[in-house]
């Protein structure tokens, strides 16, 4: 067999071989085992299943054309090397449809865990509750959680680029395992919720601008604004958390970021997070702005004694100083901010915040104690909120607060699952739409 002959066999079996590989790949409804309960939303499922089926779409009109030019004139004069560097770049492209595969079935795979399953599928509407908000300055992206090793979270958002290509069709959001379950959990789960929320608002491009402006007129704390200006997309996300869940959100960041003293006091000036003694002080000043009450003063306090500033080197503790000094001007610059895309409201406003302040959390806490029923007909983040605020009021101890999130995860869970089924009951599904077809078609 000629040398040109017998590399275009052996490029058409390993076409031929990368296609039956890439029909193996199948749309995740029909491989995937968990309760109804534990299922990601419809929404949610739909969007994954267009994403990857266009991509296999794609995948497969090339292997075919490959195929077919391997028979044509032009590849006969065509050298091996040729060839086999375009065959490389198909393997290439399927290899990035099994990463963005394997990114959602790491997230879908856990939906069959016995209770962890049903309780991710709680925080799927916990997310949705907190990342919607009254005025729709936003269609509200679907939201998928999962669990992984670590202590903090991190989210990979909606309509941004995904490895190898093409457009993430939801928000994947990583909260760590070790913060189930407590309310904890939903101080990392909505600063997550928080940066999704402030790329859709487009919070950090106008708020860098200001940032920008107070670096020229401060003077001697010039160095310390651009910092702020460093820090400000976890700063938003921070602010975004403690607007929705109160004191739970503080509480929340300092369990993550109770560390070795070197690290609470590092200042990474390339680190996009602040550091975190700062950091648990400027929640606290958010919370104090926000929703004014004593327990504030008291948690800061609290904060300084496990870690205070004696014993810091000279320029350390100028830092610090500067931060602290700074701290009000940029609590206020935040609160206060009005983006375009509010409509003329300020961020508080359009958080509000006024159904979070710690008396009326604590009075629907008494309320809910003589009536469970009516905890379990609120928004998911107020729920959080009150229960946040019963633990840090000692109302609320540490087991009792781990049954009662468990219950309401699994009911909210519970409760979409059944309202969905029920909105599908009132459809005609003899006209299913395009896309229901696209995601059960293989």
């Amino acid at each position: 067999m000629a040398a040109v002959s017998y590399a275009t066999w052996m490029l058409e079996q390993e076409a031929r071989a990368l296609m039956t590989r890439l029909k193996r790949i199948k749309p995740f409804a029909l491989h995937e085992t968990m309760v109804p309960a534990a299922a990601i939303l419809p929404a949610a499922q739909i969007s994954i299943e267009q994403h990857l089926t266009k991509g296999r779409r794609e995948l497969r009109r090339l292997i075919e054309r490959y195929i077919r030019w391997l028979h044509s004139p032009s590849a006969q004069s065509a050298s091996p090397a040729q060839a086999q560097r375009l065959f490389s770049l198909l393997r290439l492209r399927f290899n990035t449809v099994l990463t963005q595969f394997d990114l959602f079935n790491d997230v879908l795979t856990q939906r069959s865990e016995h209770e962890t399953g049903v309780w991710l599928s709680g925080l799927d509407v916990v997310s949705a509750d907190a990342l919607t908000l009254p005025g729709h300055y936003y269609d509200v992206p679907p939201v998928i959680c999962y669990l992984d090793r670590g202590a903090g979270a991190a989210i990979r958002r909606a309509r941004t680029r995904l490895p190898g290509g093409g457009e993430n069709p939801v928000a994947v959001i990583r909260v760590p395992r070790e913060r189930m379950i407590g309310s904890g959990i939903a101080s990392s789960l909505i600063h997550e919720v928080g940066h999704q929320a402030a790329a859709l608002l487009n919070l950090v491009n106008s708020l860098q601008p200001v940032l920008q402006g107070m670096q020229r007129g401060s003077g001697s704390h010039s160095a310390i604004w651009s910092l702020w200006e460093r820090w400000i997309s976890e700063i938003v996300a921070d602010l975004w958390s403690v607007a929705r869940i109160g004191i739970a959100s503080t509480l929340g960041l300092m369990g993550v970021v109770s560390l070795p003293r070197a690290f609470v006091f590092h200042l990474n000036r390339d680190d996009p997070h602040p550091p975190p003694w700062i950091r648990v002080k400027l929640s606290c000043a958010i919370g104090e702005a926000l929703y004014p009450h004593p327990q504030w003063e008291r948690l800061t306090r609290l904060w300084e004694a496990f870690y205070p500033l004696s014993g810091l080197g000279a320029a350390q503790r100028r830092n610090y100083d500067a931060l602290q000094a700074t701290l009000p001007g940029l609590v206020a610059l935040l609160i206060n901010h009005r983006p375009k895309c509010l409509r003329g409201r300020s961020l508080a406003e359009a958080l509000q915040v006024r159904n979070r302040q710690p008396q009326h959390l604590q009075a629907l806490f008494r309320l809910w104690q003589q009536d469970p029923s009516k905890m379990y007909r609120a928004p998911p983040t107020l729920v959080f909120a009150v229960i946040g605020q019963a633990r840090a009021d000692g109302r609320l101890s540490p087991e009792q607060e781990s049954t009662i999130l468990g219950k309401l995860l699994t009911h909210w869970a519970l409760s979409s699952t059944l309202q969905t089924a029920a909105d599908c009951s009132r459809q005609d599904w003899r006209h299913e739409t395009p896309e229901f077809k696209l995601a059960i078609k293989y």
